[in-house]
């Protein structure tokens, strides 16, 4: 439905998600680089283990926490790529007080 007009390319970063590089639009956030890289989830809820993608992409629900450069707890949609940008699905439960 929504599709990039031919003539116009924009720049874009390579970043590591989940081990595998995605090239990714410049100034994308990391969380539209895990929906880009067609990942079944980008973390697992504690309880129930229910895998989870990136969902309201403004930082509100936390669906999108992820590992970013080596960092657990991240909010993938709060955060802008940059070239070689590790992303990485969360595991296991969030630990309180961790950045």
């Amino acid at each position: 439905m929504f599709a990039t007009r031919p003539e116009i390319r924009p720049a874009t970063v390579e970043v590591l998600v989940d081990g595998q590089p995605c090239r990714v639009p410049e100034g994308a956030s990391a969380a539209a680089a895990l929906l880009l890289a067609g990942l079944p989830a980008s973390r697992e809820t504690p309880v129930s283990g229910a895998p989870r993608l990136p969902y309201c992409m403004m930082g509100v629900c936390f669906d999108c926490l992820a590992k970013i450069d080596g960092v657990a707890n991240r909010q993938a949609c709060m955060v802008t790529v940059r070239p070689g940008m590790r992303i990485a699905p969360q595991r296991g439960a969030r630990m309180a007080g961790v950045a």
